[in-house]
């Protein structure tokens, strides 16, 4: 295809990519490189049907150059891409919005990697590729941190030393901004309303989770903060602990730096369950009597309720509660047992559209009693990077 606009979301050890028409920003092709600097990795091209294999130990790079001149020998892609939009992680406060890529843009990138060390670092590998890939293509920054550059000092500071903030940047910045910002859109759409008008609760919860108050199309409050570990119970990281717990561990022999891969790494769904981060598999494992994994989907359900009900304060109305990300869109159980524990609050769904995943009637979910509209809308991030990617194009030609 050409005029193409390629989308690059670089994972710690995965790689997603995706062709859209610049003109319909209809998608493509998708692609998925998985065990990214492992003996075993591996990536896929739907469009092409199966697998194949990447060099053992394959790069980021390498993956990239696979996929891509897969996608050119396959004829989907023809020639270079039009332009090129980037998934950045952590932007800080530099970026409000996203961002024509220049050397100043890399360095203002690689400043805020502190904040985000498992992601910025390997965001920053693929822009590097693909300009080398590519040269001459616009490169396209999309921050999951900008969409929250609209909190309110009362939800994005910490009560710590002020001056925490004002020398050092320490603060939340809160994290999947482009899910988020995509969920007002689709949601006001479907409510027929207009963006502007709109404000949701947006519940985003994959491997990675967290939770936005969106008051008249603005971010308002979110769960993330200075990092992606703050917030909900995710995948395998811990969410909100004490902080003295830090002091605690130590005093049993756990150095700061270990403390830091179990919180990230080894807590979470996984931690609690000691078996799976995956929805999934946790489900079918509390179905047969598996009592860590029915504590787990307790404890991950119950802090998202909570939650639900802190983001009300950053409300003056509410037009729905939206669930998204694969554990939002895929899991009816996780969605009946969260508002079980928001009965107070009028949630209430209908048992049917709930199974279906609002399937069948437009994404609602709720039942005629229900307070509230709840819906379930999947997410489409690509979909948001590559209209950014046109839209800052375009406007710079």
């Amino acid at each position: 295809m050409e005029n193409a606009i390629l989308v690059v979301n670089c994972g710690s050890s995965t790689l997603k990519l995706a062709l859209f028409d610049s003109h319909s920003l209809r998608c493509t092709a998708t692609g998925l490189a998985e065990r990214l600097n492992h003996d075993d990795a591996v990536a896929r091209i739907p469009e092409l049907e199966g697998d194949f294999p990447l060099p053992a130990g394959a790069t980021h790079r390498e993956a990239l150059e696979a996929m891509t001149k897969a996608l050119t020998d396959s004829g989907l892609l023809s020639g270079p891409p039009a332009a090129i939009g980037h998934r950045v992680v952590h932007g800080g406060e530099n970026f409000r919005e996203a961002a024509l890529i220049d050397d100043q843009v890399l360095e203002a990138i690689e400043h805020c990697a502190g904040l985000a060390p498992l992601h910025n670092p390997v965001n920053l590998s693929g822009i590097n590729s693909t300009r080398s890939l590519f040269p001459g293509v616009p490169n396209v920054a999309v921050f999951d941190t900008a969409y929250h550059q609209t909190l309110p000092p009362k939800a994005y500071l910490y009560a710590v030393p002020y001056s925490y903030y004002r020398d050092w940047g320490v603060r939340r910045y809160g994290f999947h901004g482009i899910s988020h910002s995509f969920m007002l859109t689709e949601a006001a759409r479907r409510l027929g309303k207009t963006p502007a008008t709109t404000s949701i609760i947006s519940a985003h919860l994959g491997n990675g989770c967290s939770i936005a108050a969106i008051r008249d199309g603005l971010s308002a409050d979110t769960s993330m903060g200075l990092t992606p570990l703050e917030g909900l119970v995710m995948g395998s990281r811990s969410g909100d602990i004490d902080p003295g717990l830090f002091d605690y561990l130590k005093s049993r022999g756990i150095a700061q730096d270990q403390l830091h891969h179990v919180l990230n790494h080894e807590s979470g769904l996984l931690g609690l369950s000691g078996q799976t981060n995956d929805m999934r598999t946790l489900c079918d494992l509390a179905e047969h009597g598996h009592e860590p994994s029915r504590i787990a989907i307790e404890v991950f359900c119950f802090r998202l309720a909570r939650y639900i009900g802190a983001m009300m304060a950053s409300l003056h109305h509410l037009d729905a509660l939206v669930f998204t990300g694969g554990i939002g869109e895929n899991s009816s159980r996780v969605r009946e047992q969260t508002l079980d524990n928001l009965k107070l609050l009028g949630f209430d769904l209908d048992q049917e559209l709930n199974r279906y995943g609002g399937e069948y009637s437009g994404g609602h979910i709720e039942s005629p009693e229900s307070r509230f509209p709840v819906l379930v809308i999947p997410t489409n991030e690509e979909l948001v990077i590559a209209r950014e990617a046109v839209r800052l194009t375009s406007a710079s030609n």
